[in-house]
C-alpha cells in the first residue's frame, strides 16, 4: 500500500509525515537505538488470551527465528506450562516471572524488551506500574484496554515523560479498537487518494459477527462501573466524545452515541447501539487531534449496528437497544452487579478453537465527501476469526511486532495505532492476521 505521506493530501498538499504541531508536547524524540535483549516480552501470557497471543507469535514467527520474543506472569508452574507447549523442535520460549503489583519486576521487564504486550486487565488495577516502567526506560507497549478513566490518568500522568523517553503508548490494540481506528484512517486515505480531500463524515457500521466479547472486556467494563459510582467526574468522561484528546485540541460537533434505534438513509436500515462505539469513537477523535485535525476541523464520526430494513428492523433495534439499556441498568446496582458477574465471562476463560475459528467479523464505513455525494466511498473490513479473542490475539501481536521491528514515524507519547503506525500495521494485518480493508465504491 502507499505510504501515509503519498496517500493522505488536503487540497492538493501532501500532508508531512510529522506535520509541525499546534501542542508541542505531543511528539517526543524516537526511542534511542538501544539493544535489548528481546524485541517483545508479553505479559499475561498464562491468561486465555494471552495464551492465544502467544500461540499466534509461534506460528507466525517462531522461536528465535528473526523475533526474539519472551512470555511472562506471576505464575512460575503456568508459565513453564505455557512454555513448554509452545516449545518446538527443541526450542522452548523464554519465560519471565514478574508480579503486576511489585515496582522491581515491571522495571526489569521493562528495561528488557523493546515492546512489552500486556493483557493483563482490568488495566486500572494491573497495569499502572507497568505502564510507568516503560516509559521510564522509553520501552514502546501495547494493550487491549478499553478503560477511558484509566488511559486518561495515564496520558496526564506520563506524556511529558514518555515524549522525553522516546515511548510510544498505544492503548486499545484488539477488536477495541483498530477496526474503527485504522478503518477511518484507511478510508480518509482512499478518500485524499481519489478526490485530494478528507472525508467530512465517517459512519461505520458492524453489518455481522460471530463471537462474543472477552471476559478481560467484562472485568474492565465492571471495574469502571464501580469506579464512576464514587466519582461523577468519571460518569462525565465516559460520555464526553472528545475525552481522549489532549487538552486544547479543538473539539468538533459530536455527542454522545445515541442509546435509541434510529433509521439509516444512508444504509436504509435501522441502526441499534453498538456496545464498545464509546470508545472506539473517542480513539478516532484522538487520532485526529493527534494529526492535527488532518481528518477536517468540522470530522465526525459515530458507529452503530446495522439491524436490518422493515419492521423486523425496526424490531432488532429496539430489542437490541432495550437489552442493551436494561443490561447496563442492571450493572450499575451493585448487589446486581455482583449476582450477573459470576453468569458473564471471566478474565482467563473464552471458547474452544472451533468456536474461535468458526467466528467472523464484518464492518462497512462509508466515507462522506464534503461536497460532492457523488464521490462517496464506502469499505469493507473483515475478519476471518471471532472478534473478542481469535481476532483480537492476531491483531495485538502484530501490533507489537510492528511496533518492534517496522520503520514508523519518529512519534512518541500516548498514540494510536493510526498515529503510531498506520499503513505498515494495516500491511501487517492483511498479510498475516486475516483481516482485509476492501473499497467498494469509487
Amino acid at each position: 500500500m502507499p505510504s501515509f505521506e503519498r496517500r493522505f493530501s488536503r487540497s492538493g498538499d501532501t500532508l508531512p509525515i510529522a506535520p509541525k504541531l499546534r501542542y508541542d508536547y505531543r511528539w517526543g524524540r524516537s526511542m534511542a537505538a538501544n539493544e535489548r535483549e528481546f524485541d517483545i516480552i508479553l505479559f499475561g501470557a498464562t491468561g486465555f488470551t494471552g495464551k492465544l497471543v502467544a500461540e499466534y507469535l509461534l506460528r507466525q514467527y517462531g522461536i528465535n527465528e528473526g523475533l526474539r520474543w519472551a512470555i511472562a506472569g506471576r505464575n512460575p508452574g503456568k508459565l513453564k506450562e505455557i512454555a513448554t507447549s509452545l516449545g518446538t523442535g527443541g526450542c522452548e520460549v523464554p519465560r519471565l516471572e514478574a508480579d503486576s503489583n511489585s515496582a522491581k519486576d515491571m522495571n526489569r521487564l521493562a528495561a528488557q524488551a523493546k515492546v512489552v504486550c500486556t493483557t493483563v486487565g482490568p488495566y486500572a488495577k494491573y497495569g499502572s506500574l507497568l505502564l510507568g516502567a516503560c516509559v521510564e526506560r522509553g520501552t514502546h507497549y501495547c494493550d487491549l484496554t478499553a478503560e477511558i478513566p484509566w488511559m486518561v490518568r495515564m496520558m496526564n500522568q506520563h506524556q511529558a515523560q514518555a515524549l522525553t523517553t522516546g515511548a510510544r503508548i498505544v492503548h486499545a490494540c484488539g477488536f477495541d479498537s483498530i477496526p474503527s481506528d485504522l478503518g477511518a484512517f484507511f478510508m480518509h486515505s482512499e478518500m485524499s487518494r481519489q478526490h485530494g480531500v478528507p472525508c467530512r463524515r465517517i459512519q461505520l457500521r458492524v453489518e455481522d459477527f460471530s463471537g462474543g466479547f472477552s471476559g478481560g472486556t467484562v472485568a474492565s467494563l465492571l471495574h469502571m462501573m464501580e469506579e464512576a459510582e464514587t466519582d461523577d467526574r468519571l460518569r462525565d468522561l465516559l460520555q464526553a466524545p472528545y475525552a481522549l484528546d489532549p487538552e486544547g485540541s479543538p473539539k468538533g460537533a459530536d455527542e454522545p452515541e445515541s442509546l435509541v434505534p434510529r433509521y439509516d438513509e444512508s444504509f436504509s436500515q435501522w441502526l441499534a447501539p453498538f456496545p464498545m462505539a464509546a470508545v472506539n469513537t473517542k480513539v478516532v477523535r484522538r487520532s485526529n487531534a493527534l494529526l492535527e485535525q488532518a481528518y477536517g476541523p468540522d470530522f465526525r464520526y459515530d458507529e452503530a449496528m446495522l439491524a436490518g430494513g422493515g419492521p423486523t428492523g425496526l424490531l432488532r433495534a429496539a430489542g437490541t437497544s432495550v437489552g442493551s439499556g436494561l443490561s447496563m441498568g442492571l450493572l450499575s446496582i451493585p448487589p446486581l452487579r455482583k449476582l450477573l458477574a459470576k453468569r458473564l465471562p471471566a478474565p482467563g476463560e473464552g471458547p474452544g478453537i472451533e468456536e474461535r475459528e468458526a467466528g467472523y467479523w464484518k464492518i462497512r464505513l462509508l466515507g462522506v465527501h464534503p461536497i460532492d455525494p457523488a464521490k462517496n466511498l464506502e469499505v469493507r473490513l473483515t475478519g476471518d476469526r471471532d472478534p473478542g479473542y481469535g481476532s483480537t490475539s492476531k491483531m495485538l501481536g502484530e501490533t507489537a511486532v510492528c511496533l518492534a521491528i517496522d520503520s514508523l514515524p519518529d512519534r512518541a507519547g500516548f498514540l494510536t495505532t493510526a498515529v503510531a503506525m498506520g499503513d505498515p500495521l494495516i500491511d501487517r494485518l492483511q498479510k498475516n492476521a486475516g483481516i482485509k480493508f476492501e473499497i467498494l465504491h469509487r
